[in-house]
């Protein structure tokens, strides 16, 4: 039988791969990650990958000198093809200037008050039209995929469309996070000139509205999701969001792959943005990352107190609210915070508060700094990532390969990335951190316990700490399953 990596050499695929955001381009959340590598790590391995996103206002006023693509016919009245420059991985990046994504600053689908934008049905349904067009060879270019791959909900109508328009490309459509579904009023079938016949149940219909997700999971030819344990965790009523019906009626086509990480931008030995480089053999340069984390957030810079750091949107799912229901346990025991975040109003004013009254303790940042994040990561301790669901996550992966034990809550990709700290698995070389279950103010604080007593002892911790970076996270196994998915290879 052949390996991934011979079948990868021999066949060469054509593939598409469309989302809503993407490193370096734009990023919002985890999605731009996978966006920004998983094609990356594909094209690396000699296959033929365009990324597509859309063309915001941002990337425009940054590379305003590309020009559209002369060959591009568009399926929708003024939007245009630009080609950014062709990558070190071989990764052509494509962007579709529609209006109504370059005409506007700011986040990709909501305003500063967080409503979203009235457009979305309209800006991302156009642009799941698009590419299905270029997937299939049917918009003006000598190019067309193989594999149509999509990711959540805005590009949801892409399978739909290619379905309609019978495009001869295998479509697979990746779940990072079924919360977000792209529910849009009735109407919206029409003004999106969609056939009446996907108005049902077992369509794009949902509980009265019209839901882009749907799309996806309906008609694409396989389903993933970004863990394995959140494959299986959506088909239940508590996580499927209405929808686990449908995804246990498509079972045989749902597989859930493990998201991996860009091992070039997140390596503790070869990071710009650390004040000193360390690995697993010598992990000096992690105490002075510490320290200098101390003294860039004004913390006491103290070596001995255990440092919990927190990058993460401040919102219930993140459990941001058994932080600071455990945040005095740590205070008590000589403890410090150093949060990176935004998100709900009512939270950060919690936050600001505690910091207000613990300044040499707590450290609240309520922003996004990417080289702050990575200074976090390598001069915390513990990370601290309690998410009440999480479908995969990167945090707790990347701090386990800066040598910080991350603390989590048992689900989706966290259950999948992180091995409980305990007697077997520590003499086994195995426990790379702290797993809780259930949600819960008292299983947070017994496991945030738990860690701390083994940070009083070094040479348990540092047996921890080495575990951690020694895991592979790298996209390469990732991506080679993706391959298998694109061959129809299941899961299950």
């Amino acid at each position: 039988m052949s390996s991934p990596d011979q079948k990868t050499r021999r066949v060469r695929r054509r593939i598409l791969f469309v989302a809503s955001e993407a490193v370096p381009w734009i990023k919002t959340g985890g999605l731009a990650d996978v966006a920004g590598s998983l094609p990356r790590a594909l094209a690396s391995a000699g296959h033929d990958v365009r990324l597509l996103i859309p063309a915001y206002g941002e990337i425009l006023a940054q590379h305003a000198g590309w020009a559209a693509v002369p060959e591009f016919r568009a399926p929708v009245t003024g939007a245009r093809l630009l080609t950014a420059p062709v990558d070190a991985s071989g990764l052509r990046t494509w962007l579709v200037d529609l209006p109504g994504f370059g005409d506007r600053r700011g986040n990709p689908y909501h305003d500063e008050q967080t409503q979203d934008w009235p457009d979305n049905a309209y800006r991302f349904g156009a642009f799941s039209r698009i590419a299905a067009r270029l997937a299939g060879g049917r918009a003006g270019l000598a190019w067309q995929a193989d594999v149509l791959h999509c990711n959540d909900w805005q590009t949801g109508l892409a399978p739909v469309h290619a379905m309609l328009e019978r495009v001869p490309a295998t479509t697979v459509f990746t779940i990072h996070n079924l919360q977000y579904r792209g529910l849009f009023e009735p109407r919206t079938r029409e003004t999106l000139d969609l056939p009446a016949w996907l108005w049902h149940p077992d369509a794009l219909e949902f509980h009265g509205q019209l839901s882009f997700i749907k799309g996806g999971l309906a008609f694409a030819d396989r389903l993933t999701t970004v863990s394995p344990t959140y494959a299986d965790e959506i088909r239940t009523p508590q996580s499927g969001q209405g929808l686990e019906g449908l995804l246990q009626a498509r079972g045989a086509r749902l597989s859930g792959v493990l998201n991996g990480l860009d091992t070039d931008v997140w390596n503790p030995a070869d990071d710009r943005y650390l004040p000193a480089l360390f690995d697993a053999g010598d992990l000096t340069g992690k105490s002075l990352c510490k320290t200098a984390l101390q003294r860039e957030l004004g913390l006491a810079e103290r070596a001995d107190a255990p440092l919990c750091g927190v990058i993460s949107r401040l919102v219930e799912q993140k459990g941001i609210d058994l932080v600071l229901a455990g945040l005095p346990r740590l205070l008590e025991q000589g403890g410090q915070l150093a949060l990176l975040g935004r998100g709900d109003p009512v939270m950060e004013a919690r936050l600001r508060d505690v910091a207000a009254m613990h300044p040499d303790a707590v450290a609240v940042r309520l922003e996004f700094d990417e080289g702050l994040a990575h200074r976090i990561e390598a001069g915390a301790d513990i990370f601290l990532m309690p998410s009440r669901f999480e479908p995969c996550g990167l945090n707790q992966m990347y701090s386990q390969r800066y040598g910080t034990p991350p603390l989590v809550h048992r689900c989706g990709g966290l259950a999948d990335s992180v091995t409980d700290t305990g007697e077997a698995t520590l003499e086994a070389d195995r426990a790379t951190g702290f797993v809780f279950e259930p949600a819960t103010e008292p299983a947070f604080i017994g496991a945030l316990e738990r860690a701390l007593a083994y940070f009083a002892q070094p040479e348990q911790w540092r047996r921890i700490q080495r575990a951690g970076m020694a895991r592979d996270f790298s996209w390469q196994a990732s991506a080679a399953r993706y391959l298998e998915i694109y061959d129809g290879v299941t899961a299950y």
